[in-house]
């Protein structure tokens, strides 16, 4: 199951960029034989000065334009749902046995995700109520990904 994260921005290179890094390498295919990855960054930017309605309306559609067509799509914003690494990696797991090929995870830009792309996900994921900087996110999901796979796989990477 391939994974595309699509996120408004472009990382710097430091411990954020890095630290993603580290994750969707250990996702890549030949390094594991995992149920998971690999996982692939899509890097958007819209540099015009918009109001902020529009800016987000012009980044929702570049997002879209960025995720392969089909793909199951979950919008990450602190207002979704939250789940435990157990419960994500057991969703994961169930996408992938339904036949899902692709799965997109989205990240907004300063002023968060468009209602409509919003509305049009599969799925609405927080990984907590706290705000994050957009750039740790990346990261943090990356390592939720691995950590999902982890659990699939019977690791002991995760010792929740």
């Amino acid at each position: 199951m391939r994974i595309t994260l699509a996120a408004v921005g472009r990382a710097k290179a430091g411990p954020s960029r890095e630290l993603y890094n580290d994750f969707a390498d250990r996702l890549n295919p030949q390094r594991s034989q995992g149920p998971l990855g690999p996982l692939t960054l899509k890097e958007i930017e819209e540099r015009r000065p918009l109001a902020p309605a529009e800016l987000k309306r012009r980044e929702a559609e570049l997002l879209q334009a960025a995720l392969p067509p089909g793909a199951r799509l979950i919008a990450l914003d602190m207002r979704g749902k939250n789940l435990s690494s157990e419960d994500f990696a057991a969703l994961l797991s169930r996408w992938r046995d339904e036949g899902a090929k692709d799965l997109a995870f989205v990240i907004g830009g300063a002023e968060g995700l468009d209602d409509a792309l919003r509305a049009a996900a599969d799925m609405t994921l927080s990984l907590g109520s706290m705000t994050w900087p957009h750039m740790l996110v990346r990261a943090m999901l990356a390592e939720q990904l691995y950590r999902a796979q982890t659990i699939l796989t019977g690791h002991p990477y995760h010792r929740g």
